[in-house]
């Protein structure tokens, strides 16, 4: 999950002044994690909190107190991380119901979820049990579960075009516009449907975990949570972060958050 983090601390300062290009530093003093890192870390704890016991059965009211639990105590640790308006609402409520959202922000938190499950079937069926919780639309649940299972099979040896196949097929998302035919026309979309297949094309045209980052930022829109969803798979399939990048990364986040990185990474990664 440290590369969707990085993508959102890079893309973080992007995100209000968009930049059409892959040539741009990396960091300034003016980078900074947003809503993306917090729910990311808050499914992450969830996460190791859920796979202490592998064969306890989750439902979806289990999952609500789960998922819906530990994303409110992060969330209203970090109150102004830069939160929707509705999942403002959400917040600050007592439900842990979603509100019909198909905002990307069920699909930029989820990453940890395909790094930790150990097949396709229960990275699917976890992924759409931690949207729920906020995006019980079908779109927002469908966004999750395509960043997560591309994560997962990334993380497993999947190949690009295996990888692209699935996501084409399963969640009928149209992959085959270029980077390029995307940049000139793309507008701020938050919806899954329009980031989620926009993040996955950064990834498959990529190079490296760098240029996947510098790619997903070059499309413009919702810079930060693009390149987190990308970062997320880029992650997954190029096999670590540069230490370069997870050096100015640590420095930026708290010693809580580094702690449930540092505990996820010894027991998934």
């Amino acid at each position: 999950m440290l590369g969707a983090i990085a993508g959102d601390i890079i893309g973080s300062v992007f995100e209000k002044e968009n930049h059409r290009s892959v040539e741009f530093p990396l960091f300034s003093r003016f980078s900074h994690f947003t809503d993306d890192t917090v729910l990311t870390i808050a499914v992450a704890d969830a996460v190791l909190q859920r796979t202490q016991h592998p064969n306890y059965f989750i439902d979806r009211h289990r999952a609500r107190k789960l998922y819906g639990g530990k994303i409110k105590q992060f969330g209203r640790q970090h109150p102004h991380a830069g939160y929707g308006t509705m999942f403002k609402k959400w917040l600050s409520s007592e439900s842990v119901r979603g509100y019909n959202s198909y905002g990307n922000g069920s699909a930029m938190r989820v990453s940890p979820i395909g790094f930790a499950f150990h097949t396709l079937d229960d990275v699917l069926r976890e992924a759409r049990l931690s949207a729920i919780v906020t995006h019980n639309h079908r779109e927002g649940i469908r966004g999750a579960q395509a960043i997560a299972s591309a994560v997962f099979l990334a993380r497993t040896n999947g190949s690009k075009s295996e990888i692209k196949q699935f996501i084409r097929e399963r969640f009928s998302y149209d992959l085959e516009q270029t980077l390029d035919e995307i940049r000139p026309n793309y507008t701020f979309d938050s919806s899954c449907q329009g980031s989620v297949p926009q993040a996955v094309i950064a990834f498959l045209e990529s190079d490296n975990f760098e240029d996947a980052i510098r790619k997903a930022i070059s499309i413009g829109g919702d810079s930060d949570t693009i390149a987190c969803m990308t970062g997320g798979i880029a992650h997954a399939y190029y096999g670590k972060v540069p230490s370069h990048i997870e050096r100015q990364i640590k420095m930026i986040l708290s010693g809580q958050f580094k702690s449930v990185i540092d505990r996820f990474r010894v027991r998934y990664l």
